[in-house]
């Protein structure tokens, strides 16, 4: 296939490469000129501008989109979307939320374009190991697409699929990272727990590695877990913030309009917002109770 590549992230990168090592030909594209050529020395065909992307791909086109989820997606369909033709696939692959995708999609078949919402994962080892790819949208799109979406995956015949209308490949993703918050948390709790108990002194990253062996909790997670632990056995380089991406937040809204309870996930995320914080005002408070009511000793900032 041709296709055209949005946004030459550590995604959008990855993508592209692992799309060109499998003989797809792609047409590049970043703001970062840099970024653009050095898809290039790899094989890519540049792109400077978005227009000119458009115009270096044959009809009907295929334009693989991976920039930041909200306005630049919007931004890339405003700049596109007068230049493209009935017929033509647009892939949102970022971390869009779905009601957005379900917009867009509707906003574009007015001019005949379909787009096509998948969910990736794979992080930065996709490029190697492949992606797994949920794929919201038209069957016939998705048809179109396939030969790609199969060479991105981890095989020709599995980790990647159609699995419904528009929206859903984004719905999908946002549950899998719903799911990844709450293993990821408790995986930091119990290895906190291991790492307090020090007259036993645990060697981490032996158990982590231990368990990925038979171990009812063996996973990918745990195995990058046990890289992390053997480059830093006490992750002493780090510093305890956490970032999210919005999919945590989405996932628990839909939960309150469903009905669904998800406490696991809403802990996690919770534990995230308390890992920004530094010296938090809750902490101070439930300080200054135990202080009034009991005379309890607190500790003064100097």
């Amino acid at each position: 296939m041709e296709a055209g590549v949005v946004g030459l992230g550590r995604m959008g990168a990855g993508i592209a490469r692992r799309a060109m090592r499998a003989g797809h030909s792609i047409v590049a594209f970043d703001r970062t000129r840099s970024k653009v050529d050095e898809l290039v020395h790899d094989g890519a065909l540049p792109a400077y501008t978005l227009l000119s992307l458009a115009e270096s791909l044959p009809a009907p086109r295929v334009i693989w989109c991976m920039v930041p989820a909200g306005e630049p997606v919007d931004e890339v369909i405003a700049v596109l979307k007068p230049v493209l033709s009935a017929g033509d696939i647009l892939v949102d692959g970022g971390n869009s939320y779905y009601r957005d995708s379900v917009r867009r999609a509707t906003d574009l078949q007015t001019v005949g374009v379909f787009l096509l919402d998948v969910g990736v994962s794979g992080g930065v080892w996709g490029m190697t190991e492949g992606y797994c790819l949920m794929a919201g949208g038209s069957q016939e799109a998705y048809d179109r697409v396939e030969p790609l979406l199969r060479s991105l995956a981890p095989a020709v015949d599995r980790g990647f699929g159609h699995v419904g209308p528009s929206g859903a490949g984004h719905f999908v993703k946002m549950a899998h990272n719903a799911i990844e918050y709450g293993m990821m948390e408790a995986y930091a709790e119990g290895f906190e727990l291991m790492s307090e108990k020090t007259e036993f002194g645990l060697d981490l990253a032996q158990v982590s590695e231990l368990w990925q062996h038979g171990g009812v909790v063996r996973s990918w997670l745990l195995e990058l877990a046990h890289e992390a632990l053997v480059q830093d056995a006490g992750l002493s380089q780090l510093q305890s913030y956490v970032d999210d991406s919005g999919e945590g937040r989405w996932s628990l809204k839909e939960s309150v309009d469903l009905g669904v309870p998800m406490p696991v996930v809403a802990l996690a995320l919770q534990a995230r917002f308390r890992s920004r914080q530094d010296q938090p005002f809750a902490g101070r408070m439930l300080a200054a109770m135990r202080q009034q009511f009991g005379g309890h000793a607190v500790r003064q900032n100097e």
